[in-house]
């Protein structure tokens, strides 16, 4: 049996898109702890991402309205042939939290992709939030891991439309890492695209892959959170085998320009901290 790699679009011109929501910096209302290492998340996420080929859209600390307008207004555009959305901030079971603190449901931001736009299109979401608050002892561990938000659940699984893929930072009920130096699972899946043969991998092997990476070879320091780990996992609603980050890469070189400048992405210095909880 043969697998076609489609939809293709006459359009040459026309690219693949990525939106990154990275939430760093809370309002001082909203009882959220600053974030640090998302801006190392976002810039490396920038930099491979324009490598192969994506058009990257970057916004900072936008509230919860925000955030719903900025993934509304990409899902009644096009593309080539994928949008990847990233969205990086505190979290719960089925949402995450914009600057002011307030809910985002997850499931409203898949539904808009639902439509006419993005029909045919691959979609690939990745959630670098927590889900909850359990601690991931690993396969020795005691943690337990019950979860009983079913209805809510079920209903952000239904909302996620067909050719889409959503990959969750940890499973439903668990707390997700963040720290300095990045998040475990972007930074682990920045280290798959750029090794040889990465960006040719089809979705749920790289996916796989990258469960299999955070799973076994991360594990948490401190006092109090060490010896912990984390565990991600992925829905996909995919009707063929698709490689999303394998095509474009021929287009890099023709526009790496930002609608937010990754210049304003400050460096940072290179610094060993604890992990803590996303």
């Amino acid at each position: 049996m043969s697998f076609c790699k489609f939809p293709f679009t006459a359009d040459k011109r026309m690219k693949n898109r990525a939106l990154i929501v990275s939430v760093e910096n809370f309002y001082s209302g909203a009882d959220l702890s600053k974030r640090n290492g998302v801006k190392r998340d976002t810039r490396r996420l920038h930099k491979i991402l324009t490598k192969l080929g994506f058009s990257v859209d970057i916004r900072m600390d936008i509230d919860a309205n925000e955030i719903y307008e900025a993934f509304k207004a990409e899902s009644k555009k096009t593309v080539k042939d994928c949008f990847v959305g990233v969205i990086s901030s505190h979290g719960e079971e089925g949402v995450v939290f914009g600057a002011d603190g307030r809910a985002v449901k997850l499931a409203e931001i898949y539904s808009y992709f639902g439509g006419p736009s993005m029909a045919d299109k691959s979609k690939l979401f990745l959630i670098q939030a927590c889900r909850g608050h359990e601690l991931d002892g690993g396969a020795k561990g005691e943690a337990d891991s019950s979860f009983s938000e079913e209805e809510d659940g079920m209903s952000e699984l239904f909302s996620i439309p067909i050719d889409t893929a959503v990959m969750y930072a940890t499973s439903p009920g668990y707390a997700a890492f963040m720290h300095p130096l990045g998040s475990v699972l972007i930074q682990t899946l920045c280290d798959l695209l750029e090794n040889e043969g990465g960006p040719e991998l089809e979705i749920t092997r790289l996916l796989t892959r990258l469960n299999y990476q955070v799973a076994y070879n991360f594990e948490s320091r401190g006092k109090v959170l060490g010896g912990k780990k984390q565990m991600p996992c992925f829905v996909t609603r995919f009707t063929r085998e698709v490689f999303p980050f394998m095509d474009s890469q021929t287009a890099a070189a023709e526009d790496l320009s930002l609608t937010f400048a990754a210049t304003q992405l400050i460096d940072e210095p290179r610094r060993t901290r604890k992990s803590s909880i996303s």
